[in-house]
């Protein structure tokens, strides 16, 4: 094990990720050289069904009550009973009472501005302008009131920090509230103008530059191998490619490989998280990028990905996209063949505004039911209808990146039986779905459960001027999930309730 890019991290005061832009990424190169080139099966999904009907035996669509459920446990069909666990007997507490009351008055304020018709739409316009604005007066970075206010709002509700300090105390902070840990992500994205956008074809725009190197490769490696070294062994770090530039954008865009530096780079972050027990999970993208990006996810899982036991690297799949459950196949395929452990991040898909309306199902049903087979067919190991194959099932880890209650509750029910066969992580967006988390929180705590159920939240990190277009996707997203934020809100606004009335029971 080469210990060159985590004492080249260590190096590295950690205020801003282009600080001494090019010294991280040269840290971690030096001493290497040019481093070397839709239904589950049956059985599984109706019990998982059944159990999460049964576990959770009140309406689904009132899983934002703060006050806990009562729950029974089921027979699953072909295996022995499994008796109620102790736990059931005796009181249960709210979800939502793990989260300190600061955060619970700033998630119903946000909420209660996401879910109205009234106050969002202007929140959008005035989001937009400050994401993409080029005036001092109006960026963060530059404005110390506007930054005040931004960072005691928003940028809490999802942000994790804008240095080394702020992002450990707000991991700790996560942890102490029962959480397993982050799936950390650096805000800095890079934006090309029109003009450059527009010349993104030819050979020419394939060749590496100076310029590529200096101005966009080298910043966003930079700020990866720093936010890997901001997680903990266990944490996630959610790496987004085209945050890497034009170069990278093009080469996606006609699944080239990547470029001799770009390559370097990449293999560096890779080696440094395999290094610390970091995972990667490679983020998905717009559909004319994907093939790209999944042909990188397998050129790096191959590499790194040895470990039965573990995935270092993990590709994003897109359930709303009708080819997911075919490309996912050809990925287990191969590594059925190459001996290699496939990483897979399950969410449902973020780009249903910009991706070509053909290429996704046309009903949520279809969607659903594509996202809890391919769960149930990763977990358990087993491969049907929606997940194809024959022989072994090869080695896999999973993550249920989900808000959505159900497919969480029928992953659950998986786990709780005694039938999952892969490691799995339930990850939901920092600042979003917290009714969701804590239920999972709480049932992680239970000491009776069969598996335990490790949650993570997603959040980034970077300046309140860098997070601010991920600020406004958060915002666009609850715009686009009307029914969730309300119930979100429903949820903070029945917590603020019970902890008024609980204090003067006590009084």
């Amino acid at each position: 094990m080469h210990a060159g890019p985590a004492r080249g991290l260590a190096l590295l005061p950690v205020h801003r990720a282009t600080s001494s832009s090019g010294l991280l990424l040269a840290a971690a190169l030096s001493g290497h050289g040019r481093l070397a080139r839709h239904v589950a099966p049956r059985a599984v999904i109706g019990a998982a069904a059944s159990q999460a009907r049964l576990i959770h035996s009140s309406k689904s669509d009132q899983i934002h009550s703060s006050e806990r459920k009562e729950s029974t446990i089921a027979e699953i069909p072909g295996a022995s009973p499994i008796a109620a666990p102790q736990e059931e007997q005796q009181p249960r507490n709210a979800p939502l009472s793990v989260l300190p009351l600061s955060m619970i008055v700033r998630s119903f304020a946000t909420t209660v501005v996401s879910s109205s018709p009234t106050l969002l739409p202007p929140s959008l316009v005035i989001m937009n302008m400050l994401a993409h604005t080029t005036n001092p007066l109006f960026n963060p970075d530059k404005n110390p009131i506007l930054r005040y206010f931004l960072k005691k709002t928003f940028y809490a509700q999802f942000c994790a920090g804008e240095d080394a300090a702020e992002v450990r105390h707000t991991i700790a902070k996560l942890k102490n509230i029962g959480f397993t840990g982050v799936i950390l992500g650096y805000a800095k994205e890079v934006v090309l103008p029109e003009d450059e956008a527009q010349n993104l074809v030819g050979e020419a725009a394939l060749t590496e530059t100076k310029r590529d190197i200096e101005g966009e490769i080298t910043p966003w490696a930079d700020g990866t191998l720093t936010t890997v070294g901001l997680a903990e062994p266990g944490d996630y770090v959610a790496l987004k490619f085209t945050g890497a530039g034009r170069l990278a954008l093009t080469l996606l865009s006609k699944d080239a490989p990547p470029t001799p530096f770009l390559s370097d780079s990449i293999d560096a972050i890779c080696k440094l998280a395999h290094e610390r027990g970091v995972r990667l999970l490679f983020d998905a993208e717009q559909d004319a990028l994907q093939p790209g990006i999944d042909s990188w996810t397998i050129q790096y899982a191959r590499k790194y990905n040895t470990d039965p036991s573990r995935a270092t690297i993990y590709g994003t799949y897109q359930a709303y996209k009708k080819c997911t459950p075919s490309v996912l196949s050809g990925h287990l395929a191969l590594a059925q063949k190459e001996g290699f452990t496939v990483g897979v991040k399950l969410v449902r898909g973020a780009y249903i505004g910009s991706d070509p309306r053909e290429v996704i199902h046309d009903t949520k049903e279809q969607t659903d039911a594509c996202y809890d087979g391919i769960a149930a067919s990763i977990l358990t190991r087993q491969f049907g209808s929606t997940i194809t194959g024959e022989g072994q099932y090869p080695n896999t880890h999973l993550v249920v990146a989900s808000h959505n209650v159900e497919s969480v509750r029928r992953a659950r029910a998986i786990c709780d039986t005694g039938m999952a066969k892969s490691t799995v992580s339930f990850a939901q967006l920092q600042g979003m779905a917290d009714e969701v988390s804590c239920e999972l929180v709480e049932a992680s705590a239970s000491t009776s459960k069969p598996a335990a159920l490790p949650v993570y939240k997603y959040l980034v990190w970077g300046t309140t001027g860098e997070c601010m277009k991920y600020l406004l996707r958060r915002a666009q997203e609850n715009k686009d999930a009307v029914a969730r934020t309300r119930s979100g809100r429903d949820a903070m606004w029945a917590e603020l309730v019970r902890r008024f009335k609980a204090t003067f029971t006590r009084a």
